[in-house]
C-alpha cells in the first residue's frame, strides 16, 4: 500500500485514534477549516472540499484495494471533506460580509452535531451511498452528509435570526 495514500486516508494519522475515528476526523476538519477560511476565505474552502475529495477517492481505492471491507475505519478524509462541506454557509457568509468566521461559533457547533448526526445515521442517500461498496461511495456519503448538515445550518440559521432573535 502506497504511503502516501496511508496518510492522506487516515489524514496523517487521525484516523487511527480510538474511540470514534470518524469524530476524530471530523474534530480534525474544524481547525484546519478554520485555517483555510483566514488564508482564502469561501473560495479556498471550496478549493480544499474539491482537491481533498479527489485525494480522498485516490486514497480510498488503493487502501481498500483486494480488501473485503470497504470503507476502513481509519480512513477518515471523507469526514474530513464532509465536515468541511457542512460548514460552507459559514464561510460563506463570513467571506461576504467581511465577518470573523468564530462570531458565527453557534453554527460551527451546529455543523459538526448535524454532520456527524447524518454520517452516522446515514439517511436516505447518504446510505445508498454508503451502500455502493466502493471507493466513491466512501466520499459520497460524507458528501452527502455534509450537504445535509449545510441546509440544516442554513435552516437553523434562518429560524434564529428570522423568528427567534
Amino acid at each position: 500500500m502506497s504511503r502516501a495514500a496511508t496518510w492522506v486516508g487516515t489524514v496523517l494519522g487521525v484516523g487511527y485514534l480510538r474511540p470514534a475515528p470518524g469524530t476524530w476526523g471530523s474534530l480534525v476538519a474544524l481547525p484546519w477549516a478554520w485555517l483555510l477560511h483566514v488564508l482564502g476565505g469561501f473560495p479556498l474552502l471550496v478549493l480544499a472540499i474539491g482537491a481533498g475529495f479527489a485525494k480522498g477517492w485516490w486514497a480510498t481505492a488503493i487502501m481498500t484495494k483486494g480488501s473485503d471491507e470497504h470503507d476502513p475505519s481509519e480512513i477518515v478524509v471523507d469526514e474530513v471533506v464532509g465536515q468541511w462541506i457542512a460548514l460552507l454557509p459559514l464561510s460563506y457568509a463570513a467571506w461576504s460580509m467581511g465577518l470573523n468566521i468564530l462570531v458565527m461559533w453557534p453554527g460551527w457547533l451546529a455543523a459538526f452535531a448535524l454532520f456527524r448526526l447524518f454520517d452516522i445515521l446515514k439517511p436516505g442517500p447518504v446510505g445508498w451511498a454508503d451502500r455502493r461498496g466502493d471507493p466513491l461511495g466512501v466520499m459520497l456519503d460524507d458528501v452527502i452528509a455534509g450537504i445535509f448538515a449545510a441546509i440544516g445550518v442554513l435552516a437553523l440559521a434562518g429560524l434564529y435570526h428570522g423568528v427567534i432573535a
